[in-house]
């Protein structure tokens, strides 16, 4: 029975777990994108994803508390001087999962995690697009054309 299993526990100790977690979060930090199965990106996701929202404020008590999961200062100084800055304005959803196929060797099913913001096939140049609503059609305003003194001697 599984009665309280709240997360995959991946056929692994606790230990062996988190050393995993942390290995696979410093290195999606680092290289923005990894290859791994799809059953580990999930439980990165869960992993990663309140780990970037603390960096979002950082503070020497979140430095330490991030620290603290990925016991990596290279990835935690990353994290929160490049990684944050990129997700500032981002409520959530900070990490992507994008099945690739059954693996060679084992046919076990593999995904790519990457950064959201890292992305530029997805996110040409960092562009968002803008929120709308769908509360009926958008009115179309024309600005008129304005001539300055500069036009008007020209001519």
């Amino acid at each position: 029975m599984r009665h309280g299993k709240k997360f995959n526990h991946l056929g692994r100790q606790t230990a062996h777990r988190k050393a995993m977690f942390a290995n696979m979060a410093c290195s999606l930090i680092e290289h923005k994108r990894i290859n791994t199965t799809v059953a580990k990106a999930k439980a990165l996701r869960q992993f990663v994803e309140p780990l970037i929202t603390k960096s979002k404020d950082d503070t020497t008590h979140n430095r330490r508390v991030v620290f603290s999961y990925l016991r990596n200062k290279y990835a935690v100084t990353e994290l929160f001087k490049e990684v944050s800055v990129k997700v500032a304005d981002r409520p959530g959803g900070y990490v992507r999962i994008i099945k690739l196929g059954n693996r060679q060797g084992d046919n076990a099913p593999m995904a790519m995690v990457e950064l959201v913001d890292y992305n530029t096939t997805y996110n040409p140049n960092g562009a968002k697009k803008k929120k709308t609503t769908r509360r009926g059609k958008a009115k179309k305003v024309e600005t008129p054309v304005v001539e300055t003194e500069e036009s008007t001697e020209e001519k």
